[in-house]
């Protein structure tokens, strides 16, 4: 565990007292810095970090008093602890000393033992309020995050990894002076978040590093079942015996040699923060329960969300089954030409998200279908003019259908536009090129593959071969110029997962 060695500023304007002072302390492994007047003092404040000030009253110019007023109303400085050191004792003298802020007084001339006494129990008090602020600043960045989370709150966009690795991140060391930060934190979460298990956090390069971990230290902690939130510091980690060493032994398997840590084991999310340049207190213990408990809560709101989304995608393809009832496809139509759909935004190179979307939303492209007449979707011979004006009409029954809601967005992009073409032939609107949502570009391939590999009225089913050189090289009736270029360019190099998938999910 690196260690900061303290410094001491010392403030005189006599040098001698300056130098019986650096005697004194230097053995002791401080660091000792001289000021021989106010302004000198704070010079030297504002170039070097400072963690006690001993501090003569009597000085030409800006006397001691003075300048422990200055420090004490200043942001920056008001956490140091000053000493008088003087040869004043009357009763005003103490009490201008109280009023300018000081900590504490050492009468001249001072003793060694008592000066040494008195250092350590003023950087004893700094260290502890340090530790509390940061405890305190650490839980308050926390809890205003979780604030911001909750007003913020998407649940398309929400991912309970990402979000933990945010909070992570505002917890670990960013910088090597970081001492009241871990260094290592492990973070257990349940199997339905990300891949679950164990993730390695640390700072590498300057950025937040996330990977798995085979590795659970609970059952060598505690083997009863239950909660609970500890931590150790090097003397208690060297006392230890069995099965917490094991755990030890682990770790430092992986690299991690453990000089400190804070952990909190639970039944599905627990905590190790590990090796903080300081000593750990259950100030440090507090932070990292903040953290689990946002966890906790964030999880909760996780299992929520993908309770809805469960019963939202249940809702989506009950919808698009009924839109089959009286046309002269199956219900694997729908299934496949979200598959067929999913494997064309992958290879786009589209966002896992899209993927998820348009795999899904996809299976809704002909729920307008519902409100064309069941005679007409089943007639067994060909349609009149007025039949298939009729049947065009089923696009813009779709978006009716589907409405305006932000969560249907791209099954009405698609309900709309599927049926348009590339080269502007298609309906209801005679889009042309990128007028035609990527969505919808990515649907008409997949629709008419689909469409070919399946028998109609007016046509038999083709073969996987027979449907790509179709698609690929047109016939007449299907021609290349309907399809998105770079969509077709994909469909082309990935022709055997079409055909793959057809049979997975073949009638």
């Amino acid at each position: 565990m690196e260690s900061k060695q303290v410094r001491i500023l010392c403030v005189d304007d006599e040098l001698v007292n300056i130098r019986l002072l650096e005697a004194i302390l230097s053995p002791e492994g401080y660091e000792v810095l001289g000021a021989t007047n106010g302004c000198e003092a704070l010079a030297k404040l504002k170039e070097s970090s400072v963690d006690l000030v001993l501090l003569d009253v009597i000085m030409p110019g800006m006397d001691g008093f003075e300048l422990c007023r200055i420090l004490k109303g200043d942001e920056g400085f008001r956490d140091i602890p000053v000493v008088i050191i003087t040869a004043l004792s009357s009763k005003n003298d103490r009490v201008r000393g109280i009023e300018a802020g000081v900590d504490d007084y050492l009468v001249k001339p001072f003793d060694r033992v008592e000066v040494i006494a008195r250092v350590r129990m003023l950087l004893k008090v700094k260290e502890l309020k340090d530790r509390l602020k940061h405890s305190y600043a650490s839980i308050l960045a926390m809890t205003s995050f979780a604030r911001q989370l909750v007003q913020t709150f998407g649940p398309l966009e929400f991912n309970l990894l990402d979000t933990i690795d945010s909070m992570v991140g505002q917890i670990i060391r960013q910088e090597e002076g970081m001492r009241d930060r871990p260094q290592t934190m492990l973070v257990h979460l349940p199997g339905n978040v990300g891949r679950g298990g164990w993730y390695r956090y640390e700072v590498v390069a300057g950025a937040l590093s996330r990977t798995s971990l085979a590795f659970d230290p609970r059952p060598d902690f505690f083997a009863r079942d239950g909660e609970e939130i500890v931590f150790y510091n090097q003397i208690a980690l060297a006392a230890g015996k069995g099965t917490k060493n094991v755990c030890l032994d682990k770790l430092e398997a992986l690299g991690i040699p453990v000089h400190n840590l804070v952990l909190y084991l639970g039944k599905d999310i627990s905590v190790l923060a590990i090796n903080y340049g300081r000593e750990v207190t259950r100030y440090d213990a507090s932070v990292i329960e903040s953290l689990v408990t946002q966890t906790l809560f964030l999880n909760s709101i996780a299992a929520q969300i993908r309770e809805t989304d469960d019963a939202f995608a249940y809702t989506v393809s009950a919808l698009a089954r009924a839109s089959e009832v009286n046309d002269e496809d199956t219900g694997n139509h729908i299934l496949r030409v979200g598959e067929y759909c999913a494997l064309l935004a992958g290879k786009l190179g589209l966002s896992d998200k899209f993927v998820s979307i348009v795999r899904l939303q996809a299976m809704m492209h002909d729920v307008g279908k519902i409100h064309i007449p069941p005679e007409t979707l089943k007639k067994p011979g060909k349609l009149t003019d007025d039949e298939f004006a009729q049947i065009k009409q089923h696009p813009l029954y779709g978006v009716k259908i589907l409405g305006a809601h932000p969560r249907l967005t791209m099954a009405a992009e698609i309900a709309l536009a599927h049926h348009e073409r590339w080269d502007g032939g298609g309906y209801p609107n005679r889009l042309a090129g990128e007028e035609i949502p990527l969505s919808a570009r990515i649907m008409n391939l997949a629709d008419q593959y689909d469409a070919l590999r399946n028998a109609r009225v007016y046509k038999p089913a083709y073969d996987h071969a027979t449907t790509c050189g179709i698609i690929i090289d047109g016939d007449g009736r299907t021609m290349p110029g309907h399809f998105d270029p770079r969509v077709l360019a994909v469909f082309k190099e990935n022709t055997a997962e079409f055909a793959a998938t057809y049979e997975r999910f073949k009638d």
